[in-house]
């Protein structure tokens, strides 16, 4: 085993391993958001305020399927992280084997299913005839390309469970720099249109996920597995799918919310779709942080519970709630005083109404970005300890709120009535996620938890 790449947090001061893991996991999460965000700019400028609609308004829909892949590897990730931490090395490596064979199962059945199913999710949304065509080429293609997309989130995902975080950033800036010159070429030299954005996007996945299987292959001895490690078992399958299937059902039920919401939005039109696109991958860069934090604490809660040092998990709870609680300030007066300025990124600033629609939205949620960074924080705390149930009803309580909200205001009351739909499930979610985990934590802390106990 390499020190240099194997992160043993289970010693040493909780704060300081939170903030050296997640500074690369913010900068791995923000060369994620690259691909989208790129896309969108360049369609915006190039394109116009029609393509920045299309491109930008699937950001929801995206975020149901690439979050369902992403959610199930990182529950996948939660046992051998467990297993890394109680250092049962062997079923560590079985568990990844595992992970490994569910994981293509899955993105084969999402890539044929969603490309069937393409256009009638899309005329569900609201997507009017003229932008139709634009966005089906656009999420077709990357639907074709879920393999790569799950190969890279898998990968990544066994990395950090190692506590690695770094080296998964180094391969995303790299495929984030292919992202921004093939988009280039595909729009601007070859005149692809939107779906020049989609093969651009695959095309960088795939990079990302090769380069991370070399790395591991070469890097990561502790990693290599063996013909014995793929021997199937129905128990272990279980178990994975006992944390994969709940983290990626709350990653879906909250994408499902969000999806209603974009059907919503574009009800108003390609202004209100544009302005509200623009704002919502602006936040997603800022909440970033949010992300990182909770992967970071998910790692560190899976090591920790796996070595049964649960007074460790409860300090680094409290440390990380602290230091999202002062991200959530930054973000507030950032959105508050320059949000209307970064819009720019995505469109001329003489669209004046589609900049107001992105103010709009900035002004009306962003008071409540401490219950959203708070959301990522208890639910990866509670899926790190392996309680995957909870965090999925917390997406449920996303979810309805989101539901409600809309079904109340939608087309009946102004763009900012329905921008009220994400503070109203944020404090949802987590009505079923505080109490829970001051429940466990009391629990635990009568009980003398050896880490021969932990059940893996």
């Amino acid at each position: 085993m390499s020190k240099t790449t194997i992160n043993d947090m289970t010693v040493g001061s909780p704060a300081k391993l939170i903030i050296q893991f997640m500074i690369p996991m913010c900068l791995g999460n923000l060369f994620q958001q690259f691909y989208n965000v790129v896309d969108s700019i360049v369609a915006g400028q190039f394109l116009g305020v029609q393509a920045l609609a299309a491109i930008g308004s699937t950001g929801a829909l995206m975020f149901f399927v690439i979050g369902w892949l992403n959610g199930l590897t990182s529950g996948f990730a939660i046992m051998v992280a467990q297993s890394f931490g109680a250092k049962q090395y062997d079923r560590m490596r079985h568990y990844v084997a595992m992970s490994i064979y569910l994981s293509i199962a899955f993105a084969l059945v999402m890539t044929i299913g969603f490309s069937i199913a393409n256009e009638p999710i899309l005329r569900m949304m609201n997507y009017s005839d003229e932008i139709m065509p634009a966005v089906k080429g656009y999420m077709g293609i990357i639907y074709m390309g879920l393999l790569v997309t799950v190969a890279y989130d898998a990968l990544s995902a066994f990395l950090r469970a190692l506590g690695d975080s770094r080296s998964p950033l180094y391969f995303l800036m790299i495929s984030a720099a292919i992202n921004v010159i093939l988009d280039i070429v595909f729009i601007v030299v070859i005149g692809m249109g939107v779906e020049g954005c989609a093969y651009a996007t695959v095309i960088a996945q795939a990079v990302s996920a090769f380069l991370c299987f070399i790395y591991i292959c070469k890097k990561f001895p502790i990693l290599r597995l063996k013909k014995e490690d793929f021997r199937i078992s129905l128990k272990s399958f279980g178990k994975l799918l006992g944390l994969g299937i709940p983290m990626a059902l709350q990653f879906s039920i909250t994408a499902i919310g969000t999806i209603i919401v974009q059907g919503a939005i574009n009800i108003y039109g390609e202004n209100c779709m544009a302005g509200f696109s623009a704002a919502g991958k602006l936040q997603n860069i800022f909440m970033t942080v949010f992300v990182a934090f909770g992967a970071t604490i998910a790692t560190y809660v899976g090591q920790n519970r796996g070595g049964g040092k649960m007074e460790r998990v409860k300090q680094g709870v409290r440390c990380t709630q602290y230091m999202i609680w002062a991200w959530s300030i930054i973000d507030m007066i950032a959105m508050f005083f320059f949000g209307k300025y970064m819009t720019y990124l995505f469109i001329s600033p003489s669209e004046t109404e589609v900049i107001n629609v992105a103010v709009t939205y900035f002004h009306t949620v962003l008071w409540f970005y401490p219950f959203l960074g708070s959301i990522f924080l208890y639910r990866n705390t509670l899926q790190g300890m392996g309680y995957g149930l909870i965090p999925m009803l917390g997406g449920i309580f996303e979810l309805v709120a989101r539901s409600v909200i809309v079904t109340l205001v939608a087309g009946r009351t102004s763009f900012a009535g329905v921008c009220m739909a994400d503070p109203a499930a944020w404090i949802a979610a987590l009505v079923p996620l505080l109490p829970y985990y001051f429940y466990i934590m009391k629990k635990w802390k009568n009980t003398n938890l050896p880490g021969t106990q932990t059940p893996l």
